[in-house]
């Protein structure tokens, strides 16, 4: 299993429990099972009950896609610590050899 989309692939599942736990809802609210009233508030209730429904859902069954996904950012991170460095030391090289310049401009006027 390719671990490069890991982050897309876990966001993708977990939307798509989200919305499957708010299809069952609505449908449940359609024929009456649960009490929900018409109206914003009713889908509001609906989109919170299927939040609360998916939440742990996604936590149980998604544990595997989770880990894999923790384990590309851990790596992205620490592959973009390691390359900073080389950034900030190509700053401090062009800044050091404009100093140098500068301060040889200023003995020769001196």
């Amino acid at each position: 299993m390719s671990k490069s989309h890991a982050t897309l692939r876990y966001t993708s599942m977990r939307t798509s429990i989200f919305g499957a736990c708010f299809v069952i809802a609505l449908v449940l609210a359609h024929f009456r099972i649960l009490p929900v009233t018409a109206g914003a508030s009713g889908v509001f209730l609906l989109l919170l009950l299927a939040g609360i429904v998916s939440a742990p859902l996604s936590y149980v069954v998604l544990s595997r896609q989770r880990d894999a996904m923790s384990a590309q950012i851990t790596t992205g991170i620490e592959q973009r610590q390691a390359r900073p460095r080389s950034m900030k030391s190509r700053f401090a090289a062009q800044a050091a050899e404009e100093d140098a310049i500068d301060d040889a401009v200023r003995s020769q006027q001196a």
